[in-house]
């Protein structure tokens, strides 16, 4: 199983806002998400807007690979696109660059 830890910055204007949505995912969101291998998946938000990202899953490449296809993550991904800063005309999910994992205690 593949850890993966990306970071985003979610714009000061729009926390709270970012906070409110994601306590209501939309139910096929989240379908899709656990279908195309997205699991253990956890967004950490401090007060400055730093995004944490953390999900386990057998082949991160093929999970945003079979998100890309479906409608749902679509309509997510321009929803959300005005909540971030820096993507540079990047979608949020195409701007996740995994971290590299330095040490892990199992």
């Amino acid at each position: 199983m593949q850890r993966v830890c990306f970071l985003l910055k979610v714009r000061q204007d729009r926390i709270a806002e970012y906070r409110a949505r994601h306590a209501a995912v939309w139910p096929e969101m989240r379908e899709a998400l656990s279908a195309t291998g997205w699991h253990n998946y956890s967004l950490f938000l401090r007060d400055d807007g730093l995004l944490v990202g953390y999900l386990e899953t057998e082949d991160f490449e093929a999970a945003k690979a079979g998100m890309e296809v479906t409608d749902v993550n679509a309509r997510w991904q321009a929803e959300m696109a005005p909540f971030f800063e820096a993507l540079d005309g990047s979608r949020p999910d195409e701007a996740m660059k995994p971290l590299t994992e330095v040490f892990h205690l199992a």
